[in-house]
């Protein structure tokens, strides 16, 4: 999930929102301001209804936000990184790099965010009573609102399915039960698509036989969450099948590499006209990693200036590079290759022995499905290769 605004950072962790939280806000301000507020305290003026819309769901969007926060400390606590953390239009995305290492973990970090949204409910309706007993009925509507919202939140999340939180506890279960994590991803995946076909249905049922918009929601909903636990199922079926590979014996390599210092020009006309690829690392004088070029880079400079222009002037630093060792398993860089464009650097000891595009993901499983070992292995520390 790409973030459309960054928020910073919280704990370490970088925080930020998907352009479609912007819409949500508005939709729910609207809706507290015109609506829910006016019908539940009447006498003040339209403007302190939206006011207080205003404030309410800034505090809905911070009760969100330690959902998701409470998912990546608990990972973090379990010895995983944490990418990100991004809020979008269902909620909110912990991107986690790899996988819980015991059952335990799992379940912990499954249960952090739906107990997060129950603890902002009891902390919303403590809130409640406070400014009930206090005679200030316009914030205690607000903040009943909000405990509703946050209890309704925890409840829907520990439905049993993936990609739901409830699916990654199911799947936590299984997995200690039955010692086998591929065998629970794919039970959780499989409950996720049928609990998403049964709301997808509920809700075509509801607006079909009332009218009601929210029926359509449901099931927009339903078949959201059955696509993505087809392809949770799909992910499941890939680490089954390339347990135990590693990325050495899947990249391709050598590593066909410029340098730095080379011209666009030059470049073109050697490494990328021989070579098979869109990206290609390049290397500094050392022969050590310094980024990645692609072909759509290099295509935004004019042709009369690729002789004067480097690579070194366009190219993706290698902070923003994937990088891989070869021993890495190969189920965990996958969760790497989020752009088709971008293969990641396989590196060892700082110089590019490979690189690992999707087509070598999608070749590694077609051989694991003819009942194969994928091995292309040719050697983990080749040494880079330049086309003159």
């Amino acid at each position: 999930m790409r973030q459309t605004v960054r928020l910073g950072r919280v704990w370490g962790i970088p925080v930020g929102m998907h352009w479609s939280v912007l819409v949500v806000m508005l939709l729910l301000v609207q809706g507290l301001a015109a609506a829910l507020l006016p019908q539940a305290v009447d006498g003040y003026s339209a403007a302190a209804y939206w006011l207080a819309a205003c404030g309410f769901i800034g505090l809905f969007m911070a009760a969100l936000l330690a959902h998701e926060l409470a998912h990546a400390l608990t990972a973090r606590h379990y010895g995983m990184r944490v990418r990100s953390v991004t809020l979008w239009l269902l909620g909110g995305v912990s991107e986690l790099d790899g996988e819980p290492p015991h059952p335990r973990a799992a379940l912990g970090i499954a249960l952090a965010g739906p107990l997060a949204s129950l603890g902002a409910a009891a902390a919303f309706g403590a809130g409640a009573l406070l400014t009930a007993t206090a005679g200030a009925d316009l914030p205690t509507a607000g903040l009943v609102w909000l405990a509703a919202v946050n209890a309704l939140i925890a409840a829907f999340n520990l439905l049993p399915g993936a990609p739901l939180d409830g699916g990654r506890v199911l799947a936590a279960v299984i997995w200690h039960a039955r010692g086998d994590r591929a065998l629970a991803q794919r039970a959780a995946a499989q409950a996720g698509v049928v609990l998403g076909v049964l709301m997808a249905g509920a809700g075509l049922a509801i607006a079909l036989a009332s009218g009601s918009l929210s029926g359509l929601w449901l099931a927009l909903i339903g078949w959201y969450l059955a696509g993505v636990a087809r392809g949770e199922a799909s992910t499941a079926r890939l680490a089954s099948a390339l347990a135990g590979v590693t990325v050495g014996q899947v990249m391709s390599t050598p590593a066909v590499c410029g340098y730095t210092g080379q011209s666009l020009a030059v470049f073109v006309a050697g490494t990328a006209a021989a070579g098979p690829h869109r990206a290609y690392p390049v290397v500094d004088l050392d022969g050590r990693l310094a980024g990645l070029v692609t072909l759509g880079s290099l295509a935004t400079v004019p042709a009369v200036r690729r002789t004067e222009v480097r690579l070194a002037d366009i190219l993706i630093p290698v902070s923003q590079v994937p990088v891989v060792q070869p021993a890495t398993p190969l189920i965990d860089a996958a969760t790497l290759l989020t752009d088709p464009r971008r293969p990641a650097v396989v590196v060892a000891d700082d110089r590019p022995c490979g690189v690992l595009s999707t087509g070598d993901m999608f070749r590694a499983l077609g051989i694991a499905d003819l009942g194969g070992q994928p091995n292309r292995t040719r050697g983990d520390r080749s040494e880079p290769h330049f086309v003159p």
